[in-house]
């Protein structure tokens, strides 16, 4: 090898490090923004443990998310479908943790699936129709943001389905998650649990900043008003649905990383997985010819500079 092509070696290898330490540095200060926020107007809430340090909270994500990518390789390798349901109150972090999730993984094997609220031919359906339609073919994972479990929640509390309904619900939906596990599909449910004093704050996080605003429906606002009757149907939903071959796991969630990095190690023990060979990967040397001379791109379908 010589003399010039170390020294490019050695900056490309400068450059990538660079740009890896680029990356990470941003989604530092995603989390530090975040952990900002958090802190608004540095008011006490209860339920809050002391907070888990930045630093260890980073470098466990950032562990956890690897063991992610050797899960991910194992699910292709061994053809395995997963299913995670992903169920809580309104801002209990849900779409917090599918998105550390789902970070590094190939969007075409790790998908997520969030359902917007049923159209008229939709409602004529059997329940589960549409849900079914999501659920992953051999070497898939699917993510529910939010699941069938909305019949027994939203959809009960507010009164968008009958209570004959709900409790049709409660009969099929035992056998229908067996039936999915007889499958061979691997199926686990988290339930994120936050307090009533917590939730408020986090709405009102969501009021006070214009990036999240949109996260605030009306449906959220009246979930406020009918806390306890949203209670009262979590509490009959675990109880009628927790079943030997689909418990239901509920995630402390009041702290946000715990709970982020909690139910990540935990999906990573319900599914026992090893290591996967992948052959070295070779760059080939760039065909060239003494022909070809790229084209230039006119000035009018260039985006302009503005940073």
């Amino acid at each position: 090898m010589s003399e010039d092509s170390s020294v490019a070696d050695a900056a490309t290898l400068a450059a990538i490090r660079a740009e890896l330490i680029d990356s990470y540095d941003e989604e530092l200060e995603q989390e530090m923004e975040e952990d900002r926020l958090d802190r608004l107007d540095g008011v006490p809430l209860e339920g809050r443990e002391p907070a888990l340090s930045r630093g260890l909270y980073f470098r466990e994500l950032l562990r956890l998310q690897h063991e992610l990518v050797r899960l991910q390789d194992w699910v292709q390798h061994e053809k395995l479908r997963i299913v995670v349901l992903f169920e809580g109150r309104d801002s209990a972090g849900k779409g917090g943790v599918i998105k550390r999730i789902t970070q590094r993984l190939n969007p075409r094997v790790c998908r997520v699936a969030a359902l917007p609220a049923p159209n008229e031919r939709e409602r004529t359906q059997w329940y589960f129709q549409r849900y079914v339609a999501h659920l992953p073919a051999a070497g898939e994972i699917v993510l529910f943001d939010r699941s069938w479990y909305n019949r027994a929640g939203v959809e009960r509390v507010m009164g968008f389905c009958a209570e004959a309904d709900v409790e049709e619900f409660f009969r099929s939906v035992p056998e229908f998650e067996r039936m999915l596990v007889r499958s061979g599909i691997v199926l686990v449910k988290y339930w994120f649990s936050i307090t009533d004093a917590e939730q408020a704050f986090r709405f009102r996080m969501r009021i006070e900043d214009p990036l999240k605003q949109w996260k605030l429906s009306p449906m959220d606002v009246e979930s406020r008003r009918r806390w306890e009757d949203y209670t009262r149907a979590k509490e009959d939903m675990l109880a009628r649905t927790h079943i030997p071959e689909a418990p239901w796991w509920v995630v402390e969630a009041v702290d946000k990383r715990r709970a982020r990095l909690n139910c990540i190690a935990h999906l990573l023990e319900q599914v026992p997985y090893g290591h996967v060979d992948h052959p070295p990967v070779h760059l080939p040397d760039r065909v060239r010819h003494a022909d070809y001379i790229r084209a230039p791109v006119p000035d009018t379908m260039i985006a302009p500079d503005r940073y």
